[in-house]
């Protein structure tokens, strides 16, 4: 397998994170997150977390600041809509969505599945499809009881360092979610190793790429 090099040690990357609770960028998509910054990728992050309420609310902001740390500029959002609820505040998250626009061109947006089964992830990945049709979003997955995970073609190999880091900052940040029984260090390992098994590699994080071009 070939790497496209999206982004290469020194370059300006400007990444778009659109994640409906405080926890699903980290989730989804914080190991490569850390391994751009890692890498030297010059990051101009924008991090939106949509569902951050009270206590979710401190948890996702400075958890963004933790794992944005050494990024060239970051730039975090949170908005407070009810969590399950996003559905049936499709014009006001719409409407939210929409002033991202007046943010830095990105050149990738991570946001959820259009698979996804929770309807917030769902309602996020159509809104960011509809709002950014004309540059290149990378899907990421969410591991939870509805058994939704499918089969991604985009992968991004994460060391061991990389891994624990995130897995640690997880645990570190996410108190209000410590209770669930699949938010822990097994669920993040196994995922990131079964996606690793599937591109030769140790550990990975997987997205679903619907348009790419060359």
């Amino acid at each position: 397998m070939k790497s496209l090099g999206l982004a290469r040690p020194g370059e300006t990357l400007r990444v778009l994170a659109i994640g409906a609770h405080s926890d699903d960028i980290e989730i989804g998509a914080g190991g490569t997150i850390l391994k751009w910054i890692a890498d030297g990728v010059k990051l101009e992050m924008t991090w939106c977390a949509l569902s951050a309420i009270g206590d979710r609310a401190a948890e996702a902001r400075q958890s963004a600041k933790d794992f944005l740390q050494g990024a060239a500029s970051s730039d975090i959002r949170l908005a407070e809509f009810r969590d399950g609820f996003f559905p049936a505040e499709r014009i006001a998250v719409k409407e939210w969505i929409e002033t991202l626009k007046q943010a830095p061109t990105p050149d990738v947006v991570l946001t959820h599945t259009r698979e996804d089964a929770h309807q917030d992830h769902r309602l996020l990945s159509e809104l960011a499809w509809n709002t950014f049709r004309d540059h290149l979003i990378l899907e990421f997955e969410i591991p939870k009881w509805d058994g939704d995970l499918g089969r991604p073609n985009i992968y991004v190999p994460m060391a061991e360092d990389i891994l624990a880091k995130k897995i640690a900052l997880l645990n570190k940040h996410f108190g209000t979610q410590r209770s669930k029984a699949w938010f822990d260090d097994e669920t993040f390992r196994g995922l990131a190793r079964l996606r690793g098994v599937e591109c030769r590699e140790r550990y990975a994080e997987a997205f679903f790429a619907r348009k790419i071009l060359l």
